[in-house]
């Protein structure tokens, strides 16, 4: 086993969807950072791992990082795994990534399970473009403000949120997003009380209002991105997008113009070729 500290991706649900990889790995290194070591261990035993395993959390002090460093400097190799799905995706690990690199030693993935990327992948909306959020402001002005910074956002929006606050949130991106937004409620994704429903946001309030069920678990929700049109792009942004089509060929246009203004890429892509049509 190479000297480092792997980060392992872990099932956020259905235990077999625990990639092989991972499992050698974690029978292979030499300690198991987890953010919770009592569940984690239910993971591990149905496994039969029986690596060592210490505590790693957002309110671990020095002295954990000062362990996990002195075991990758004798030689050895450190796993770090969350409560469920990639570590660091709405996870404070990276402070132990940093420091760990910081020290000069060597940081590899194990990918696998990610509830975001899951909940995407059956959504239904585009992928070719998506923003992660994370969780909302628990607070309700502070996250109108954010959904309010957010409502022009031309790419697909992925938010985790709390089962208690699920249909507050809901309720909230209609009012501020528009009812008539097409979302996805993902809802305890690979389990067994696993629920995928798509509509507007206004369909969606009703849905979770009339069904306490849908208030449980572990939800991600899926908000398509504004409609922007190109007749709604300044008249410096079309003739930016006009200008680079001269020097460049259509699609490498249409993608310098998606970056810089957050349109998509394939609808610039398509109102270049047409321009060239005529």
């Amino acid at each position: 086993m190479d000297s480092g500290l792997y980060v392992v991706a872990t099932p956020i649900g259905n235990l077999a969807d625990l990639s092989l990889r991972a499992i050698e790995v974690l029978k292979a290194v030499d300690l198991i950072a987890a953010e919770d070591t009592r569940h984690s261990q239910r993971l591990l035993q149905h496994y039969g791992v029986d690596t060592t395993v210490m505590a790693y959390h957002d309110h671990s002090d020095e002295r954990a990082l000062v362990k996990i460093t002195e075991c990758l400097a004798n030689g050895g190799s450190v796993a770090l795994v969350s409560d469920a799905g990639t570590p660091l995706i709405s996870d404070p690990g990276y402070r132990l990534v940093r420091y760990v690199q910081d020290a000069g030693f060597t940081v590899r993935p194990v990918p696998g399970a990610c509830a975001a990327i899951a909940a995407l992948s059956v959504s239904g909306l585009a992928t070719d473009r998506f923003l992660f959020e994370g969780f909302l402001p628990a607070s309700a002005g502070t996250r109108a403000n954010r959904l309010a910074e957010l409502s022009s956002a031309t790419a697909t929006l992925i938010f985790y949120e709390a089962p208690h606050r699920v249909l507050e949130s809901l309720r909230a991106m209609a009012d501020t997003l528009g009812g008539e937004r097409e979302a996805v409620l993902a809802r305890e994704v690979t389990k067994t009380f696993e629920t995928i429903k798509r509509g507007n946001l206004a369909a969606l309030v009703e849905f979770v209002q009339g069904d306490s069920n849908q208030q449980k678990g572990e939800i991600v929700l899926v908000v398509a991105g504004s409609r922007a049109t190109v007749q709604e792009i300044s008249t410096e942004v079309s003739t930016l997008r006009q200008r680079l089509a001269l020097e460049l060929p259509a699609k490498r246009a249409a993608a310098v113009v998606a970056d810089c203004t957050g349109l998509r890429k394939k609808m610039l892509y398509e109102h270049l070729v047409a321009l060239k049509d005529a």
